[in-house]
């Protein structure tokens, strides 16, 4: 029970399929992969996914899982979800364990951008706030960044505040051609370097 309540690493989420089609499936059908790291394939219930890692065991498994797959040559997605931060420090509101993986992830993080190809793009962000210095268990209100690096992004590049993450699976089907299964706006022509 609170607070030493502690979520099992290879717990399984069961959810629904998407009511429509995903930026993923869109990829799919365009000939890319689409890579799933950590629950990423239990989030949509398989749907638009060509391979999952399966759930990891740690923010740094699913790293280590990442940067085998930087090493790979392919066209597409793949789609990275470091839960620890969630589960295990945020919601656990434990500033120093959050601290720790930050700083962990920050040189794994460093490995992966020295990594990156040309056409490389890294998108950062998270789906929810969840301030481990709040009160309570719950989810946090407070607004998420979306940080995008790569050879071909535009440094120092304000996006501003969105009402959605639309707009980051519209960027996505962008890059890649695909037909946008969202209502959100591409922001490829924002942040692309000319």
């Amino acid at each position: 029970s609170y607070p030493n309540y502690k979520r099992t690493a290879h717990r399984h989420d069961f959810s629904l399929d998407p009511t429509g089609d995903t930026m993923m499936d869109a990829l799919v059908r365009k000939g890319c992969e689409v890579i799933g790291v950590g629950k990423i394939s239990d989030i949509f219930a398989g749907r638009g996914i060509t391979r999952s890692t399966g759930v990891n065991e740690s923010n740094a498994d699913g790293m280590e899982k990442t940067l085998r797959i930087q090493q790979e040559d392919f066209t597409g997605l793949c789609f990275v979800n470091l839960v620890d931060f969630d589960m295990a420090y945020g919601h656990r509101r434990d500033i120093a364990g959050y601290a720790r993986a930050t700083t962990e992830f920050d040189v794994q993080l460093g490995t992966f951008m020295e990594n990156m190809r040309e056409d490389d793009v890294l998108m950062i962000t998270a789906d929810h706030g969840c301030d481990p210095g709040a009160p309570g268990t719950d989810h946090t209100r407070e607004y998420v960044p979306l940080l995008v690096y790569g050879a071909r992004i535009r440094p120092n590049t304000n996006l501003g505040t969105y009402p959605t993450f639309a707009m980051i699976g519209a960027t996505v089907a962008d890059m890649f051609d695909a037909p946008l299964t969202t209502k959100g706006e591409s922001l490829l022509p924002r942040i692309l370097a000319r």
